[in-house]
């Protein structure tokens, strides 16, 4: 699943050892420990999932980022709703991992009770897999959609289909929905052909890029994260499919949410499925689909045909521990306070 192309072995490295240096990393920074723990997890979860964009490297951004004043650590996300489907969370200037835990909790909860909540989310850092909590949604029997963006003038990263130069950010879009007999199914992307985490992964990691993910700065293709931070962009994600997505992102995010604070502005739709078809019909019609796709044959240079988040679910049941690039882990530890 790993973007990463390394020329190194990988290290083993167990969870609770991981959990213990990441959160001493984040509370040295101030966050509380209750607080550090929760972003920790999140983490580790997007790790042995194989989203190493998303994984425990980002502790370091994360400590930086408080340490500078860029994110305040002891934020406290605050919730308002002026009408019973209607929902803003301010992330106080904190990490958007916990503002989007209590929108998407918040969200839920409104769901049940009056079918369908909307969701803004605003004044956050960097919100951490988006799949995490499209599965939380769908474990309580609910659609979830999701994108996020904003901050372009600060976030710069994405060229527009046909142009050269990084205009928009990354604004992913998620979904998740109660599937079959093996529980979700979640689609989490970027709009642009690779996630900003992987860039910088790579760039811990002394790693390359995956050929038609990025371009210098004159446009020429690379795989070398340098030439993206010497004014290069990322590709949009299938030409112009990505590029509308983003576009569509940043107008909901940006025009009808208002200008993004901090790094985004996140919108969420969280609509109680019960209300269209009850759980055991619908279970029963999403398997029916997914076991066909699932038995198309596969096309060449395939095993099988996967549906959509099931890889990640597959790799968190078969891991115990980390895999780290060694470069990445030893950047972590040495961050670690004496």
């Amino acid at each position: 699943m790993s973007k990463l192309r390394l020329n190194e072995p990988r290290l083993a490295v167990p969870v609770s050892e991981a959990h213990l240096i990441g959160c001493r990393i984040i509370q040295a920074a101030g966050c509380p420990s209750e607080a550090a723990d929760k972003i920790v997890d999140h983490l580790i979860d997007a790790e042995l999932c194989g989203v190493d964009s998303h994984g425990i490297m980002r502790v370091l951004q994360y400590a930086d980022e408080m340490k500078r004043g860029y994110l305040k650590a002891t934020a406290v996300p605050e919730v308002t709703a002026e009408k019973p489907t209607i929902i803003h969370v301010d992330g106080q200037g904190g990490i958007g991992i916990l503002a989007m835990e209590i929108a998407t909790q918040a969200g839920i909860d409104s769901a049940h009770r009056n079918g369908i909540a909307a969701i803004a989310v605003r004044n956050t850092g960097h919100t951490g897999r988006l799949g995490a909590f499209a599965e939380k949604a769908a474990h309580a029997g609910c659609l979830f959609i999701a994108c996020g963006g904003g901050a372009r003038d600060r976030w710069r990263m994405v060229a527009p289909h046909g142009g050269r130069k990084a205009i928009l950010p990354t604004n992913p879009w998620c979904f998740g929905i109660p599937g079959g007999d093996r529980g979700p199914v979640v689609l989490d992307c970027a709009t642009g052909q690779i996630a900003g985490g992987w860039i910088y992964a790579a760039k811990h990691a002394g790693a390359t890029l995956p050929e038609g993910a990025i371009v210098d700065c004159e446009g020429n293709p690379t795989i070398e994260p340098a030439d993206y931070f010497n004014g290069g962009a990322i590709l949009p994600k299938g030409g112009v499919l990505g590029y509308g997505l983003a576009t569509i992102g940043e107008l909901i995010c940006d025009a009808m949410l208002g200008p993004a604070m901090v790094e985004c502005n996140t919108f969420m739709l969280v609509v109680d499925t019960v209300q269209y078809r009850p759980a055991g019909p619908l279970q029963q019609a999403a398997e029916d689909i997914l076991t066909e796709l699932r038995g198309c044959p596969p096309a060449a240079g395939f095993d099988r045909v996967e549906v959509c988040g099931e890889r990640e679910k597959t790799r968190r049941a078969e891991r115990s521990e980390l895999h780290l690039p060694a470069r990445t882990w030893k950047a972590i530890c040495a961050a670690l306070p004496s």
